[in-house]
């Protein structure tokens, strides 16, 4: 995670009476909920309880703030994903259970709520070159981890004649994302399940 910045300032003079990753998280929600230009300086003061001479020590100002909060969300989907793809079952199970993990977030109260990459590059993708490059890189990195589950499905017998692992790894994408923006209008669980189960039951030998 990228937090130089925090880091970097706590080293100077008196030590901070706060926990940057407690700060970033708090800022992070407050980003989540009102976009990068929908959120006031007023508003992260609120949510983390800084001063505005402590935040600005600490993180530069608002954009360095929400890129330590972006670095944040993308650390903690990276997380999920990975214990998805690296788990003790076969590796199209693993595809499956990381699918279902995008329908839990998607549904109900929180699958309204979106995803905060999703937003973010909607927002400040086309016109924040390095909030662009940061998205793009998880989405690459996303891809690649597909791919190699893919790959190992392939590898071990799982995968059905004609299914090429790039080409899966990036439908899978898609739909997963696309899972995130639809449940900003609502889902149906149960239905969302059998979708998933049927998308991967193609893939299977």
């Amino acid at each position: 995670m990228n937090t130089n910045n925090a880091s970097l300032s706590m080293t100077r003079g008196r030590p901070r009476e706060f926990d940057p990753k407690d700060v970033i998280k708090r800022a992070m929600n407050v980003f989540w909920t009102n976009g990068y230009s929908g959120t006031s300086l007023p508003d992260l003061l609120k949510a983390t309880r800084l001063s505005r001479g402590s935040l600005y020590a600490a993180f530069g100002d608002k954009r360095g703030l929400f890129l330590s909060a972006l670095e944040q969300y993308i650390d903690e989907s990276n997380a999920r994903i990975n214990s998805s793809l690296h788990a003790p079952l076969p590796a199209l199970e693993r595809v499956r259970d990381c699918l279902n993990g995008y329908v839990d977030r998607s549904c109900g109260p929180g699958g309204k709520r979106g995803c905060l990459l999703i937003a973010t590059a909607m927002e400040l993708a086309a016109k924040d070159a390095e909030v662009g490059q940061r998205i793009r890189k998880f989405f690459a990195s996303y891809e690649e981890r597909l791919v190699a589950t893919l790959v190992l499905a392939q590898e071990q017998s799982e995968l059905a004649e004609g299914v090429e692992p790039a080409h899966a790894a990036r439908i899978l994408l898609c739909m997963m994302e696309g899972l995130r923006v639809l449940g900003k209008t609502g889902l149906d669980e149960a239905s969302w399940r059998i979708t998933i189960d049927a998308l991967v039951d193609r893939f299977k030998k």
